[in-house]
């Protein structure tokens, strides 16, 4: 139950006051939201000032949180949640998914389309549509990182934005520009006030997964080399969010022009292969992200793109197919289209 001393500590951070700012530039600030909660420090303290925050702003305040049974602990975390929510006096709701790698897709990456899909249809139930997401400034270097080893492009260097739209549900994350070291001071507090601590993932710091490598084998000599390298990184990502903006208004100039299905599902090859090369490269990330495709490598988009140029410009002459994640990019009777595969995870409710 919240005390005197939580409402006197947690009311009045700079974590609480970055909420506020992410809910200002809503058109309309929501009713009804949720926040993630994995049960580890970062989203524990956004759901803790979360809290705070619907409070104040009279807003119904759900938790969701995903069991993805990838651990042996997943049963006690997800019991340790409900105890923070009960502390809380917020509802909480779970969700098990059971996590299907296919063919070129990894553990993390599937692990991940999972939560989105159960995300979503948690919000469908509750009837929501806005949910907060605890990344901050050193998830956010990391992510730049990653996207710059793996040869996104100039969209993957925009990284996590502010806002993001995907299967008709908002996911703010309020806390780009806060750092992590912030975030672990409030839970320690909160630990001291209450006696609830933060769950520990394993996977963290374990560096077979490929975002775990990063941050123990080159994210430590980094700091230790440019200290405050976040901060610099974090600014890259803005700005390269800024410069993307206007290459989108002009890839959807391009893509108009390409004869594209009502529902942007397809367009034509012809039109596709009469634009310059870099405005083909430009106008296929722009598609892939109307679909909601994850962005390929340069290595990838330059094969696709290459079997796409190599095709008869009616593509009779042979039916083109290109592997990406969990999805087949192809080429029939001169219509590129992307077709998705069948959903990674099954889930149930406990």
């Amino acid at each position: 139950m919240p005390t005197d001393a939580f409402w006197q500590e947690f009311g009045s951070t700079p974590l609480l006051q970055a909420i506020g700012k992410a809910f200002d530039t809503l058109p309309r600030v929501p009713s009804r939201v949720a926040v993630g909660l994995s049960g580890g420090a970062d989203s524990a303290m956004l759901a803790v000032h979360a809290a705070l925050f619907a409070h104040r702003r009279a807003l119904e305040l759900h938790f969701f949180h995903i069991h993805h049974g990838l651990q042996d602990a997943a049963d006690r975390w997800q019991a340790h949640v409900h105890d923070l929510a009960q502390w809380l006096r917020v509802p909480c709701h779970s969700r098990v998914v059971r996590v299907k790698v296919n063919s070129g897709t990894g553990i993390e990456s599937a692990a991940r389309d999972a939560r989105y899909d159960a995300l979503k249809h948690m919000a469908d139930q509750i009837g929501l549509q806005h949910i907060l997401l605890a990344h901050h400034r050193n998830d956010q270097a990391e992510t730049v990182l990653l996207r710059l080893l793996r040869g996104s492009g100039p969209m993957g260097l925009a990284a996590m934005s502010a806002s993001m739209q995907r299967q008709g549900v908002t996911y703010l994350r309020p806390w780009l520009d806060v750092e992590r070291a912030d975030i672990l001071k409030q839970a320690e507090r909160f630990r001291e006030i209450s006696g609830w601590a933060p769950v520990q993932d394993p996977t963290n710091a374990d560096d077979k997964y490929t975002r775990a490598a990063v941050r123990e084998r080159l994210v430590p000599a980094l700091n230790e080399r440019w200290p405050g390298w976040q901060g610099n990184v974090s600014r890259l990502a803005r700005q390269s969010a800024e410069a993307q903006q206007v290459l989108d208004e002009i890839a959807a100039q391009d893509f108009a022009g390409l004869d594209p299905a009502s529902d942007a599902s397809s367009f034509s090859l012809k039109a596709w292969r009469a634009l310059s090369p870099a405005r083909q490269a430009l106008v296929l990330r722009y598609w892939l992200s109307l679909q909601g495709v994850h962005m390929p490598t340069d290595a990838r988009l330059q094969d696709v793109m290459r079997q796409l140029r190599g095709l008869h410009a009616m593509g009779h002459d042979r039916q083109m197919q290109v592997k990406h994640g969990q999805a087949w990019i192809r080429c029939i009777k001169g219509r590129v289209l992307v077709q998705k595969e069948a959903k990674n995870a099954a889930y149930e409710k406990r």
